[in-house]
């Protein structure tokens, strides 16, 4: 959210297109977004969405804060931020060919920005997988937030430790 404050000089009705895996980051991105009043869809293939609990918690929060669909080119039109995550996750090695399969058309890359603005930042939480969830062309544009965004986790990350351990 740090990331997304710097870059777009406020967070109140930032809107996030998330293409992948309904997961762990779709989910936090999904509670996060209700509170700060951003508003998040979530581009995901059929069987890999965000569970319906969360949508529907998450919209309790804030109505209408949370969407699903199938279509990616639906979801980043109009996106502030792209954001998009691993297809395959820790534990789930064994379902790589599938999963790389099942999201070929999820992938952001140059042919589905053309149906975002053209100022929309592009964000991953890393490691990236390039050329499978996102290709070098996007993650090297000048809409590459990434690596500032993997910069304020480090700063944020030492600030809870420093915490925890005080």
């Amino acid at each position: 959210m740090l990331t997304i404050r710097e870059h777009c000089g406020r967070i109140d009705g930032i809107k996030i297109a998330y293409v992948g895996d309904g997961n762990n980051v779709a989910r936090s991105l999904g509670f996060a977004g209700a509170k700060l009043g951003m508003k998040l869809i979530i581009a995901s293939p059929t069987g890999y969405e965000l569970d319906v609990e969360t949508i529907e918690r998450a919209n309790q929060v804030s109505a209408g804060s949370v969407e699903q669909t199938n279509d990616p080119a639906a979801a980043v039109s109009g996106a502030d931020i792209i954001y998009t995550d691993t297809w395959v996750s820790m534990g789930q090695e064994d379902e790589k060919q599938k999963r790389v399969r099942d999201f070929a058309d999820f992938q952001v890359n140059a042919e589905l920005l053309k149906s975002a603005p053209a100022n929309a930042r592009i964000m991953h939480c890393l490691p990236a997988y390039r050329g499978f969830e996102i290709t070098d062309e996007v993650t090297e544009s000048p809409n590459s937030i990434m690596f500032d965004q993997a910069e304020n986790r480090l700063h944020f990350q030492r600030a809870l430790l420093k915490k925890l351990m005080s």
